[in-house]
């Protein structure tokens, strides 16, 4: 793979992370917030199985740590949240890969359940109030988008000769 061809894989992934970002705070009604995807776990999760060299932990990490900043979380709820995210998404690429989108949707929901539970357990640490049943609803609506965001993002991939 020659330079431009690699700069332009990384464009395209960082542009997709961008989209993923700006989709995570754009303003939505009150009672719609509860229904946002996790738009940036999604993303994650796509390129990390199907360019698990390229997109792993470390980009996990500065994404999430972007995540806590425009979220104003505590520095490294998100950053450790999709850090682990990626890693079971690294883990198991060959496995889940291999099935349909709508199976893979099950294994991303785990997957952002996983990320959800320790954020709750970081709000826990320091007294934050645990939510509700609503605070999962993302991880299911992320779930039942997931066939979609796959299909997108892999034309994105294809047609940007992402490798």
């Amino acid at each position: 793979m020659n330079v431009s061809a690699l700069t332009r894989s990384r464009l395209i992934i960082a542009a997709t992370f961008v989209v993923a970002l700006i989709l995570s705070v754009v303003p939505v009604p009150t009672w719609a917030e509860q229904f946002r995807p996790d738009w940036v776990g999604l993303v994650l999760i796509y390129w990390c199985m199907a360019t698990p060299h390229r997109v792993g932990i470390g980009s996990a990490w500065l994404v999430g740590l972007l995540q806590d900043v425009l979220y104003g979380a505590l520095l490294g709820q998100y950053a450790l949240s999709k850090t682990i995210i990626a890693f079971l998404a690294v883990k198991l690429h060959l496995r889940v890969r291999v099935v349909p989108p709508w199976q893979q949707a099950l294994a991303v929901l785990v997957m952002l359940a996983v990320g959800q539970l320790f954020v709750i357990w970081v709000r826990a640490i320091i007294g934050k109030p645990v939510l509700g049943f609503s605070y999962w609803t993302p991880s299911i609506v992320s779930m039942v988008v997931w066939p979609w965001i796959f299909i997108i993002l892999r034309d994105i991939r294809r047609r940007g000769q992402v490798s």
